[in-house]
């Protein structure tokens, strides 16, 4: 938060600031910067499922890197969408002429969905790194690397639905729409795949689904082995 821009930067909020603020009747932090901290979530457990395959993946350092930089592209993204959504209140409250007033709606929206399809660049990228994860780095990790999958699905998938929502409102039907729903469709493979192959190794190793998985420390303790 700044003079120029009093909008706070969510992601450095106390977790539960940040969620009483997006409950609460204020226009923002909304959907958009919900789904942005949901990809900056997914990153870090990226991140961390990395740095713990470092004996099995050579470029598991290069993963890790990558995921801390997508983490913060999406954190910041998180401000950026509030910050546009207000511009869109600010427009609708611009001066009587109504072509005047439909033409800067139409831009401020047109900006708007700029924010979430960033996100949901960022989202479909972090659930290709943890599809990976699942499949190639440390075992014991390989739960972490699938939430970190679905979440950067569930991400991706709402910051796509607000993007096309705003084009819509906009009355935009570009190459923008297509390229939404190829990144939805994209993250969407991703997780499915870092799932399909947690349950193969859930069956190769004789574990029924109800079984306790092992505590964190028992994770990480076995990742150094």
């Amino acid at each position: 938060m700044n003079a120029e821009d009093p909008t706070p930067d969510y992601p450095k909020l106390p977790l539960e600031r940040f969620l009483d603020l997006t409950a609460s009747r204020e226009p923002a932090p909304a959907g958009g910067s919900a789904a942005a901290v949901t990809v900056a979530l997914a990153a870090a457990l990226t991140g961390m499922a990395a740095r713990f395959s470092d004996d099995h993946l050579a470029e598991a350092d290069e993963l890790a890197a990558r995921a801390d930089f997508l983490g913060e592209e999406a954190s910041g993204l998180a401000r950026a969408d509030a910050a546009a959504y207000a511009r869109v209140l600010e427009a609708r409250r611009s001066p009587r002429d109504p072509e005047l007033r439909r033409r800067r709606v139409g831009e401020a929206l047109s900006e708007a969905a700029g924010v979430p399809l960033a996100v949901a660049e960022a989202g479909a990228e972090i659930a290709g790194l943890a599809a990976r994860l699942a499949r190639e780095g440390n075992p014991n990790l390989r739960g972490d690397a699938v939430c970190a999958a679905l979440l950067a699905e569930a991400g991706t998938r709402a910051a796509v639905t607000l993007a096309k929502i705003n084009l819509s409102a906009a009355g935009l039907y570009d190459g923008c729409v297509e390229r939404a729903g190829e990144l939805a469709r994209t993250a969407a493979a991703h997780a499915l795949g870092a799932e399909e192959r947690a349950d193969v190794a859930n069956v190769l190793q004789g574990r029924d689904r109800s079984t306790r998985p092992p505590s964190r420390e028992g994770r990480r303790q076995g990742g150094r082995r």
